[in-house]
């Protein structure tokens, strides 16, 4: 562990490393040391993606007004720690949510507002492409957007020179190169075999299908350069520190990795980046990543082949819902509290309701949480309702309505674990990281139930993404060896994990409300029906 004085010189001395995530509800700046394991100083920005004219979208000014924040909040910490500013930094790496649509014209300039992994109005293109392709294409992966436009016969189709990411833009303008890693690319067009470039034959065979299309030139000409982890993507540009430091002091020069997507970070974040390993990440949207040691025996829509950062294959189960519908809960109930005469702040207020969770009945009480605010594919919804049901019997209690919820946001992700469980997937290790398992023990013993593996988390799961990125640039700066190996020897030796196994009574409860659960999925189509506000309209 690195020393108070320890940190002061390697900020000083520009060899710190700085990771930088665009979460779904935060942008988390976190600078390390010299192995990535210390984390010296943190910072973070609070935001919301808006739904505009049926689109969910983040306008690209709030992208550089967050990360100006919490960059200098980052700045605040190591100066309120170490009484030191950071002037240069030995190598920065960036990650965001995966997938989406950013398409830019030869000016570089953003043709339609950023279409994110929430929206579900591409099932059209999406069924044309699986079939065209023979493996599954989701609604949110960037060809997807990209296709439906084309369909649409959208006018600005004709003017698209660059197609990209959120990391991808984000490390464009901060070093003027146009790349992508193995993982944020693979959520972008389905990769080769190899996992190293974007699959030739399904270009080829999209190109055929475009060639009437307003699209003019070939696909691959659109889409960013692939670069795997350890490789060098760039440098950071003067303009590139200024969009970081407003105030001026940050240099160029870092280093930089190549930009990666949240799943990639998070298997990082997590040490499960060899077959067998596997994450769950939770936020606004969860998901679970399982390195695959062999190919599946068919597709299957509830997942996603997608690719770690060094490129092996995984299997990934997406839910479009996480914990939005939880944080509405306990807002709800921190005003309550202020009511009282008595506010609490978030982090305690998610510390005691997590805490009451544990408290309540194995099965929930007999209540049902349903945490849709969008569409959720594996579930069959093509909009959100998020509802809490309950029989005239049930034991509505704080402890079964919080409970009820936790289920709620691991209810899908257990439905899409079970195709894997099907198809004999192994795994011997699964990890969990986010702000929603900080508390210790509590979300970690009842995801642990819903999957019915035992869950691991590491003291910086809450770092996430952030961290996870801080890591790949840290890698980029050795060179020469073997992620996996890098992980396990350099950086989780370091790294205490805690373990939770299933506790068979709370086994026994989740497995009592996920059927319940699942025919109450029914009450969602109906709702939808009866209440249309359209995400699409």
């Amino acid at each position: 562990m690195t020393t108070r004085d320890g940190a002061r010189t390697l900020i000083t001395e520009g060899r710190s490393v700085l990771g930088i995530e665009f979460g779904s509800t935060r942008i988390k700046a976190c600078l390390v040391g010299e192995n990535p394991s210390d984390v010296l100083a943190t910072g973070s920005h609070e935001w919301q993606n808006h739904l505009v004219d049926g689109v969910w979208t983040y306008p690209l000014d709030e992208v550089w007004a967050g990360v100006q924040s919490a960059y200098s909040a980052l700045v605040d910490d190591s100066r309120e720690q170490y009484g030191v500013t950071p002037t240069r930094i030995a190598a920065i790496g960036v990650s965001a949510m995966m997938h989406g649509y950013l398409p830019f014209d030869d000016n570089g300039e953003l043709l339609v507002p950023f279409r994110t992994w929430r929206n579900t109005t591409t099932a059209p293109a999406s069924a044309a492409l699986t079939e065209l392709f023979g493996v599954g294409i989701p609604l949110r992966w960037s060809i997807a957007h990209l296709h439906q436009a084309v369909l649409n016969r959208e006018s600005h189709v004709p003017q698209v020179r660059y197609l990209t990411t959120l990391a991808g833009y984000v490390h464009w303008r901060l070093t003027g190169e146009k790349v992508l890693g193995v993982g944020d690319a693979s959520g972008m067009f389905p990769m080769n075999s190899a996992g190293t470039d974007y699959d030739a034959d399904l270009l080829a065979r999209y190109d055929a299908v475009a060639a009437d299309s307003e699209l003019d030139r070939p696909l691959r000409d659109l889409l960013p350069a692939i670069l795997a982890a350890g490789q060098q993507a760039g440098h950071l540009t003067a303009e590139g520190a200024r969009l970081l430091d407003t105030t001026g002091v940050l240099c160029a020069g870092a280093v930089c990795c190549p930009p990666e997507g949240d799943a990639g970070t998070g298997m990082v974040a997590t040490n499960a980046v060899a077959p067998r390993s596997g994450n769950v990440s939770a936020g606004t949207s969860i998901f679970a990543m399982v390195v695959l040691e062999r190919p599946l025996q068919r597709a299957h829509p509830e997942l996603d082949i997608v690719a770690t950062p060094g490129g092996h294959p995984v299997a990934m189960v997406h839910c479009n819902n996480g914990t939005s519908e939880l944080a509405e809960w306990v807002s709800v109930l921190r005003r309550w509290a202020e009511l009282t005469g008595s506010p609490i702040g978030s982090d305690d207020a998610y510390r005691l309701l997590l805490i009451e969770a544990l408290e309540g009945a194995a099965d929930a009480g007999g209540l049902l949480a349903y945490n849709q605010v969008a569409g959720e594919p594996i579930a069959g919804l093509s909009e959100g309702r998020p509802l809490i049901v309950r029989m005239p019997d049930s034991n509505l209690t704080l402890a079964n309505v919080m409970r009820a919820h936790l289920y709620g946001v691991f209810a899908v992700l257990s439905l899409g674990m079970r195709v894997l469980r099907d198809e004999g997937v192994a795994v011997d290790r699964m990890q969990a990281h986010g702000g929603l398992f900080r508390t210790a023990g509590v979300a970690q013993a009842l995801l642990a139930a819903a999957l019915g593996a035992p869950v691991g988390v590491v003291d910086s799961a809450s770092e996430g993404g952030a961290w996870g990125i801080a890591v790949l640039a840290s890698f980029a700066l050795a060179g020469g060896c073997d992620l996996a190996d890098y992980l396990e020897r350099t950086v989780f030796a370091r790294v205490e994990s805690h373990v939770v196994a299933p506790d068979p009574v709370d086994a026994a409860g989740f497995a009592s409300y996920l059927p319940r659960y699942e025919s109450g999925l029914e009450i969602q189509r109906r709702a939808i029906d009866a209440l249309p506000h359209s995400e699409g309209s």
